[in-house]
């Protein structure tokens, strides 16, 4: 695969994500207006569509501030960092089946990889540093106790989302994303290990600092959190990026648990599309629904519930797998 094709898919890949990304918040906003019984936005185009273009000018056209204390490479480092781990882990997530044109193949991912998996895992344990290093940069309280608060939370829970995703490695027996959906064909894993998406639902929502787990956020007690002193479009590598780590949890989910794109019709992109919309309503849900917890509530659900609960049905699954011959 030359490097120009490679990167001519990649720069299609990002501006898929950065679109869905935009109009991802349209939805968003227009969903927790019907949930709340008020209105969603309204005013700029028809039916409030051209929102994102409004946004996107008004983040561009703010002034660039940055603290006078603050480190000047890591300050403007640390969004840019996040953005970048945020699109790294999408160049080997497969949105489908690898497309056939007699001796052509056409994979619908930037560079496929045997270890996709791996690969994934490891670019999104790297995005707390783009957090953590944002709000040390500051030289802010506020904002280091929300960055301290980001890195706690996320390492605390990505212990119990990663055991949920190995309950999955195990009952399907490999890491390469395609096979694991190929093997999902006529039974989805979450059928033997609904315990393992159900923690996986919620790890991923807290992982990715989204409400009701927006502790690093929590505007009423940190000003903003670790992006506090952050303005104009480097705030707004910290939304995009948040967004599309969203993007990359809803992808996992369908690939791990929701058998990707197999469909009752066949496979195709759109069942995979589905299924991301599926969860990424889900996490729209939560957030109109349940009030901010507490830090302590937070690390206690973490701690004293999801990472027992991940390590039984881990346990649980594996001998079922090596006992009873579940794969």
């Amino acid at each position: 695969m030359s490097a120009g094709y490679v990167l001519l898919r990649s720069i299609i890949l990002i501006a898929l994500l950065m679109g869905g990304f935009a109009y991802f918040m349209v939805v968003e906003r227009k969903l927790l207006g019907y949930f709340q019984l008020r209105w969603g936005p309204v005013r700029v185009g028809p039916w409030g569509m051209l929102q994102p273009l409004a946004d996107a000018l008004k983040m561009v056209s703010k002034e660039d501030l940055a603290p006078a204390a603050a480190d000047p490479f890591v300050f403007r480092l640390a969004p840019a960092l996040a953005l970048f781990l945020a699109l790294a882990a999408w160049a080997v997530i497969p949105l489908g089946p690898t497309l056939h044109f007699g001796s052509l193949t056409l994979p619908l991912s930037v560079t496929p990889l045997k270890s996709g998996l791996l690969f994934v895992l490891a670019v999104a344990a790297l995005g707390v540093y783009g957090v953590s290093l944002g709000g040390w940069a500051s030289q802010s309280k506020y904002a280091l106790l929300g960055s301290l608060r980001a890195a706690a939370q996320m390492i605390s829970y990505e212990l119990a989302l990663g055991m949920s995703i190995i309950s999955a490695v195990v009952l399907l027996g490999t890491i390469n994303l395609e096979h694991m959906v190929a093997l999902q064909h006529s039974l989805w894993t979450a059928v033997p290990d609904i315990l393992g998406l159900l923690i996986f639902l919620v790890c991923s929502v807290a992982d990715v600092n989204r409400a009701p787990f927006d502790l690093p956020e929590a505007e009423g007690e940190l000003v903003a959190g670790f992006h506090t002193e952050y303005s104009g479009f480097r705030f707004a590598n910290f939304v995009i990026a948040e967004y599309i780590n969203l993007f990359t949890m809803a992808a996992l989910a369908s690939l791990l648990f929701l058998g990707g794109w197999n469909g009752p019709f066949g496979p195709s992109a759109w069942w995979m599309l589905l299924k991301m919309a599926c969860y990424l309503f889900f996490a729209v849900w939560l957030r109109a629904t349940f009030p901010r917890i507490r830090y302590d509530q937070l690390m206690s659900v973490g701690w004293k519930v999801l990472v027992p609960l991940a390590f039984l049905n881990l346990v649980w699954i594996t001998v079922c797998v090596t006992v009873f011959g579940w794969r």
